[in-house]
């Protein structure tokens, strides 16, 4: 490992596919859903979601903090609490030292909007008249920089502090950011990733009015039929009586009609390649390249030819000096709608001419909006180091007019030094980011 390289030594994860890297592969690895119906939902026309249930913050943050900060923020700062702890690094007491130089160490999460957690009782005392009943914390907990401050509030890490928000690219591009912090000298380490749950009813309200949210439908297909009428997760749910598939998210699939919303965090821990060898740590991975991008195009849909997309991959490309033929794994943004999905395969086609096995977490763990992009990145790494690909849930008919070779079924074994992730958002944001074996 050279001085000037890029290391992951550290990651934390809270998901609805598990709390930590090892729950959180062992999920993906079964190629299960985590798509539920959800009954704080129950009033609105989506009523489904892949919530992080296994979190529970009270009993890991303490009752106290949890009831103060918002839900992006419990699980962003839990998240980076095991990166550290997983990266062997100790922040240090008031009567013991850092094992860091507190003033190097940075914070860059992604984060894509206000939080709506507990907003709506907020808003009821404001229209009953009673603004002096509302909350003093309910603006501080509710903007998005305050993931990144509570990190550095309970970590002690006093370098440079922020978040990025950029739709569904939030959490790649504040990795990426966070690279580039690194390679200008101006941090040792630096936490980064991101955080969201997106699941208050405005919000699930909000993307169901967008009409991209999974309603589920009959199946189309005729060789797996009704999947046995089981929860069957490589297949998604039916009910077997009807042939009618409950919502979820189905990438690259002929069937594909939207994603679900979910919440979680992913952060990774940083360093520079000096750092990392001076104290002997443990490398799960490198970063290597970082690409990004904007369509110019349109608020919501993405360039018909994919062209932001394409550049942003091939940006990633050049910036870790590699070839398509160097790549042997692709996490695809991969959201299961119609449009989203046949854009991204023409890219990747248009790129890697015959594109490596590729997966599709958005499957697993939902739609997690600010946060996919990093627990997307999460993956890729565990990939990486397992030289596994993880399947694609849900895949039960691919769409052959994307011709790509999605893993689906069952984790499939691939040789790997390099592998892709990529992350597309509202507002044509585009962010890609590619790791390599340590």
């Amino acid at each position: 490992m050279r001085a000037d390289d890029v290391a992951v030594t550290g990651l934390g994860l809270v998901t609805a596919a598990g709390t930590g890297a090892g729950e959180f592969w062992h999920t993906l690895c079964a190629g299960r859903s985590t798509a539920r119906r959800d009954p704080a939902l129950a009033a609105l026309p989506h009523t489904f979601s892949c919530r992080a249930d296994g979190f529970e913050p009270e009993r890991e943050l303490g009752g106290r903090l949890s009831r103060r900060l918002d839900r992006f923020t419990q699980l962003g700062l839990y998240a980076a609490q095991q990166a550290v702890l997983d990266a062997k690094l100790d922040p240090g007491t008031e009567n013991a030292p850092a094992s860091w130089a507190p003033e190097r160490v940075g914070v860059v999460l992604g984060v894509g909007s206000n939080s709506l957690d507990r907003y709506a009782p907020e808003f009821g005392r404001l229209a009953a008249g009673r603004p002096t009943k509302i909350s003093p914390y309910a603006l501080p907990r509710s903007v998005p920089n305050m993931a990144a401050g509570e990190v550095a509030i309970h970590l002690g890490c006093r370098g440079p502090n922020f978040v990025t928000s950029s739709a569904c690219a939030s959490g790649a591009t504040a990795i990426g950011v966070a690279r580039d912090l690194l390679r200008s000298g101006t941090c040792d380490v630096v936490l980064t990733g991101g955080t969201e749950s997106g699941l208050a009813p405005m919000a699930v309200a909000g993307f169901g009015q967008l009409g991209v949210l999974s309603r589920g439908g009959t199946d189309r297909g005729t060789d797996r039929g009704t999947d046995r009428g089981t929860d069957d997760g490589a297949y998604g749910s039916t009910d077997g009586s009807t042939g009618r598939r409950e919502p979820s998210c189905r990438p690259f699939d002929t069937a594909r009609d939207g994603f679900v919303l979910g919440e979680g965090a992913a952060v990774l821990v940083l360093e520079s390649g000096a750092h990392a060898r001076a104290r002997c740590a443990p490398v799960r991975a490198l970063l290597r390249g970082y690409g990004a991008s904007a369509d110019a195009h349109h608020t919501t849909a993405p360039h018909p030819e994919g062209r932001g997309a394409e550049q942003a991959v091939r940006s990633a490309l050049a910036d870790a000096g590699c070839t398509p033929g160097d790549i042997h794994h692709v996490n695809a943004h991969g959201t299961a709608t119609v449009v989203g999905d046949a854009v991204e395969a023409a890219v990747l086609r248009r790129v890697f001419g015959e594109p490596p096995p590729v997966t599709a977490a958005k499957s697993i763990t939902g739609h997690v909006l600010g946060a996919s992009g990093a627990i997307e990145a999460a993956a890729t790494v565990l990939s990486l180091q397992e030289q596994t690909v993880p399947p694609t849930a849900n895949l039960a008919h691919p769409d052959p007019a994307l011709d790509l070779d999605v893993v689906a079924g069952r984790p499939r074994p691939v040789p790997m030094d390099a592998a892709l992730t990529s992350s597309f958002g509202f507002g044509g944001q585009n962010a890609v980011l590619v790791f390599t074996t340590a």
